[in-house]
């Protein structure tokens, strides 16, 4: 019987077979999460070259994700691809509250999905990411698409409360030249939200080959990307009700990372907001506050 989403569902029946996989269903697996939105271009024999395993490998471990065969798994793919698009997604929301209803109810829900994953959030992880972000000589922070917006918040609020705080957003093709100077003592903060971009796969490979270590921000509940993290923190951003995903977890995780930061720092961060102060002042670049 196949599965009744994809990826999501394949992505939780992954993490719970990965243990049990041979060697080369795993390099199969890691294709397929590492590819989720690109796998309505590829065949089954395509797939299992790039993961450089055989034709009958791929076709076992389709049958043991849950499905008949490849042909199966791809209208799966094809189907989900359809529902996540906002376009199709308009279609199915329908409103019929009024406004200051509708304004409520979208309150409530987002402070619901706080409260669900404040409790489901491990602390363990959270420090873990405190840690690298602690002891890092310089952070490099990467989203594309959706996940750009809370990679440029991120990027924004850490770059108050410590030095060497370098978006890889606006590399305008220039990664090669930014990542030559990372080393095992960066720490890459990459945020992954669905739809998700080929190109951070790359990019963070990039920077892993230069030694750096990752802290992942994303609402996979497994991926391959995690699987080659230093820390996971997972945020669940999808909204059936909505017509766009709620990141109100991930903008409130970022806040929250950035204030542990500075009170861990007290000192340097003082220091460092006083000068940047100062240099407001200098450039004359704010409004007075009254």
């Amino acid at each position: 019987m196949a599965l009744p989403d994809v990826p999501s569902s394949m992505e939780a029946r992954v993490r719970h077979m990965y243990g049990d996989l041979s060697d080369a269903e795993r390099k199969l697996a890691d294709v397929v999460l590492a590819r989720q939105d690109e796998l309505l271009g590829y065949t089954a024999t395509e797939l299992a070259q790039l993961a450089g395993t055989s034709k009958s490998t791929a076709a076992r471990f389709f049958r043991r994700a849950g499905f008949a065969g490849f042909d199966e798994f791809r209208q799966q793919v094809r189907a989900h691809h359809t529902r996540q698009s906002p376009l199709a997604r308009m279609a199915q929301v329908q409103r019929k509250d009024s406004l200051a209803q509708q304004l409520h109810t979208h309150l409530r829900q987002d402070a619901q999905r706080l409260a669900d994953w404040a409790d489901a959030l491990p602390e363990a992880q959270v420090q873990g990411a405190l840690a690298l972000l602690s002891k890092a000589r310089k952070v490099w922070v990467v989203g594309y698409r959706h996940s750009q917006v809370t990679a440029g918040y991120a990027q924004a609020l850490l770059a108050q409360v410590r030095s060497d705080v370098v978006s890889l957003n606006d590399a305008s093709g220039r990664e090669a030249e930014l990542l030559a100077s990372a080393s095992e003592r960066d720490v890459v903060l990459a945020v992954d939200f669905r739809r998700r971009s080929t190109r951070l796969p790359v990019v963070l490979a990039a920077a892993r080959s230069m030694g750096a270590q990752v802290v992942l921000l994303t609402d996979a509940p497994v991926s391959a990307l995690a699987m080659q993290t230093q820390v996971v923190l997972r945020c669940g951003a999808s909204d059936p009700d909505g017509l766009f995903d709620s990141y109100v977890c991930a903008i409130s995780l970022m806040n929250f990372l950035a204030g542990a930061f500075a009170a861990q720092s007290k000192t340097g961060t003082h220091a460092r907001l006083q000068r940047i102060e100062q240099l407001h002042v200098v450039l004359g670049d704010l409004e007075p506050q009254l």
